[in-house]
């Protein structure tokens, strides 16, 4: 993202950038096939972002804000998943038709609402440091429950012991009877329970309790695994089979490096919302590259310190619980931070409402910027509006592929998606920059200094590294859909000259080809014909012979050059209208 944005601030500051941002800087760069292409797929990825944000605003609200609200309940343990992307489907479409109608009345609510929502992410950002920090003195007491070495989700009992004593009497508590088939002492007990202790874990034993060094190291596995903690003793196992319906902590999708870039990356896709904001700055050009790279830094400093140190403070069978089922559905990040989890539970809520609020206002006019241009003619309707420039029809649209999103339901499956749409936007971005400094075209004079060719293709290189390490497939049909739209302009879209950078490439390719030919007679084996057909006209300035024409194509076999002239008697300042006539 820093290399996109280096090449990104070379193109917002060698002209005006007006709206459509992205979009405009390729499309006048790269020409109207490339700009509409990426166009579409950058307008799809954002798109698609609001959904995701949307889902992450119900995903916070339904597992921890009011947990009772959720329409589907599960009865049995395995269809706890199911039920929650049923719920996340019901709500994220209300959520949807609301945040839609926000934007229809109008856009200044939105951007004062961006400075609330703001607020709440730089207190939420806030009360994590200040937890961490406080966690050298006093670590909050959170303990989690451990049956041999796997972790317990405590749902279902209030107590990590198997059996107390009450008034001199040995009794049972409710996980006794989770895992036996009765209350009673005498019953019928799963084998891995008797065999193996009960031992209560600090969840979070804070910032010098030296846990870092156990979970630097990665702990994937297939879904359903148990999450276990390896320093434990464990005797024994049942059935893993059966082990499904005991309350263990397990993981919920299959886990692998890659996955998890896929699903990380949609995190710092915002650099280009400075650019589509470019018609609202006062001095764009300034604007751009000092506000993006500068938030690129920050945001940098903020996540990888975060990580750093949620690794020192939490003890890893936590880290890797998702949905804190160990800690009876407590946010874990809220507990660690200071001085409430719901600091952290509000601030979440919001950023995710806001970004969510923002990807509905910039998609709509992306598309509208697309379809004023005219270069595909099916979505011409889009670029009509309100009164007042407001994009309607291309709202409509833009909330009908939100709600595929919402259909899809898993945050999981929706992060890829568009981490592969922007991950194309940013590659696009960077061959731009690129080709135009290669070019060297005469009106390539960037104000900001500290680009190159060479930074500008590493960028694009790492951009496609990560389309296909993310996820193969979605990369593939992502390139698909952009090979679609981009022949689909060349056929049908309507010419434009924008004095791109792909038609400056031909032209210097001509210029040196021709110049190469110079140099030496061509050789007996790279002959081709080259003949010079006289036409006569008549009186209408039409061609006289047409076969003339088919025969010398015969001759030449489609190959080489044929050459066609006709004498007009006369001046040529009298002769002026004819003559050009006649060349048509």
């Amino acid at each position: 993202t820093m290399l996109t944005a280096i090449s990104m601030s070379a193109i917002a500051t060698n002209g005006v950038v007006p709206a459509g941002g992205s979009y405009y800087m390729i499309s006048r760069s790269l020409g109207p096939e490339f700009g509409g292409a990426v166009g579409l797929c950058f307008y799809l990825g954002t798109t698609f972002a609001g959904s995701m944000y949307i889902l992450g605003t119900i995903e916070i609200l339904l597992t921890y804000i009011v947990p009772q609200a959720a329409i589907f309940r599960a009865e049995r343990k395995e269809e706890v998943v199911d039920a929650l992307l049923n719920n996340m489907r019901v709500y994220g479409t209300c959520c949807l038709i609301l945040m839609a109608i926000v934007v229809f009345v109008g856009v200044r609510y939105v951007n004062k609402l961006a400075l609330v929502f703001l607020a709440c992410v730089i207190l939420s950002i806030l009360a994590i440091y200040a937890g961490v920090i406080k966690s050298i003195f006093e670590p909050p007491d959170f303990p989690v429950c451990m049956l041999g070495n796997r972790t317990l989700q405590n749902h279902g009992f209030d107590k990590c012991l198997k059996t107390e004593v009450i008034d001199n009497l040995t009794v049972t508590t409710k996980l006794w009877s989770v895992f036996c088939d009765g209350p009673d002492l005498n019953a019928t007990c799963n084998e891995y329970f008797v065999n193996n202790n009960l031992t209560l874990v600090q969840g979070i034993p804070g910032l010098t309790s030296g846990v870092i060094s156990e979970n630097m190291w990665s702990e994937y596995g297939p879904l359903g695994m148990l999450v276990e903690n390896k320093k434990l003793s464990s005797f024994g196992g049942s059935d893993p089979t059966k082990d499904i319906y005991l309350p263990y902590v397990v993981n919920d999708i299959t886990t692998f490096f890659t996955l998890l870039v896929g699903i990380y990356f949609p995190s710092v896709t915002g650099i280009m919302a400075g650019s589509n904001r470019s018609g609202d700055l006062r001095d764009a050009q300034k604007s751009i590259p000092i506000g993006t790279i500068l938030a690129i830094a920050t945001t940098s400093f903020i996540y990888i310190s975060s990580v750093v140190l949620f690794g020192a403070c939490i003890e890893g069978v936590l880290l890797r619980d998702k949905f804190g089922d160990s800690v009876e559905g407590n946010l874990v990040i809220g507990t660690l931070s200071w001085p409430s989890p719901w600091v952290i539970v509000i601030g979440s809520f919001f950023s995710c409402c806001g970004a969510g609020l923002q990807s509905l206002t910039g998609a709509p006019r992306l598309l509208q910027a697309i379809a004023r241009d005219g270069i595909i003619p099916f979505l011409q309707v889009f670029g009509h509006g309100k009164a007042n420039g407001e994009p309607t029809w291309a709202l409509l649209l833009t909330a009908g592929i939100c709600e595929i999103g919402i259909l899809i339901a898993s945050l999981d499956a929706v992060a890829p998606i568009l981490s592969m749409f922007f991950l194309m936007c940013y590659l696009f971005v960077n061959l731009a920059c690129a080709v135009q400094t290669l070019l060297r075209t005469p009106n390539w004079r960037p104000r900001f200094r500290y680009y190159h060719w060479a930074l500008s293709f590493l960028g694009m290189s790492l951009c496609l590294a990560i389309m296909f390490i993310s996820s193969w497939y979605y990369a593939i049909v992502a390139m698909v859909i952009a090979g679609c739209i981009y022949k689909y302009i060349e056929y049908r879209g309507a010419e434009k000259e924008w004095g791109d950078g792909i038609r400056g490439l031909s032209l210097n390719a001509a210029r040196y080809a021709l110049i190469r030919l110079e140099e030496a007679p061509p050789h007996t084996k790279n002959w081709r014909p080259q003949l010079l057909v006289l036409l006569n006209l008549d009186s209408d300035q039409g061609v006289k012979h047409r076969r003339l024409l088919s025969l010398t194509t015969q001759l030449k076999a489609g190959k080489g050059l044929t050459i066609v002239g006709n004498v007009l008697q006369g001046t040529y300042l009298l002769k002026d209208a004819e003559a050009k006539k006649a060349e048509q």
